[in-house]
């Protein structure tokens, strides 16, 4: 079943400082219940008022660190969406911090599987989902560089060894 199907009645607040990110989310998560915050101030208030089944959010502009830690002190899983921060420091920035996502803007296009994915992974209590890990390794292989993970080593280790692969990737590997 794909994400949007997935999704239909979940309540989602999406932060991102650039509207036209906003607006796009929104049309990509038809089927949701959508909250939308232009900036870190909306964005507290929502979290303050509303419960929500997950939220996106930017890393820049918006303070989305600062975010990740009150929405994760709230036990709501987070996706964390960037193209100026797209670094393997701020990817693994992000993990450390609670995220159960990172996606590049670039796949803007697959937010509605990739936010479904989390939202199950989490409904069934996996702590740390890799799935998306395993489907943008890819394009983090181009964008960063060969060797890109040498540097962390110790964090990939052990990134790899909670790693759960899906049955759906697994038949997408074989």
């Amino acid at each position: 079943m794909g994400g949007p199907e997935r999704l239909v009645g979940k309540k989602i607040l999406v932060v991102d400082d650039e509207l036209d990110v906003l607006e796009t989310i929104e049309e990509l998560l038809n089927g949701c219940l959508i909250d939308k915050a232009p900036s870190f101030e909306t964005a507290v208030k929502f979290l303050n008022k509303n419960r929500y089944d997950g939220a996106i959010f930017d890393i820049m502009g918006v303070q989305g660190y600062e975010l990740l830690r009150i929405a994760t002190g709230k036990g709501i899983p987070v996706l964390m969406l960037t193209a100026h921060a797209l670094s393997p420091e701020n990817l693994i920035k992000s993990i450390k911090e609670g995220a159960q996502s990172y996606v590049p803007k670039d796949n803007l296009s697959q937010i509605a599987e990739f936010l479904a994915e989390m939202l199950e992974a989490h409904q069934k209590g996996v702590e740390k989902p890799t799935g998306w890990f395993s489907r943008l390794k890819p394009f983090f292989d181009r964008q960063f560089g060969p060797g890109w993970r040498e540097k962390d080593q110790e964090f990939w280790r052990d990134f790899d060894s909670k790693r759960v692969v899906s049955k759906k990737d697994l038949q997408d590997f074989l």
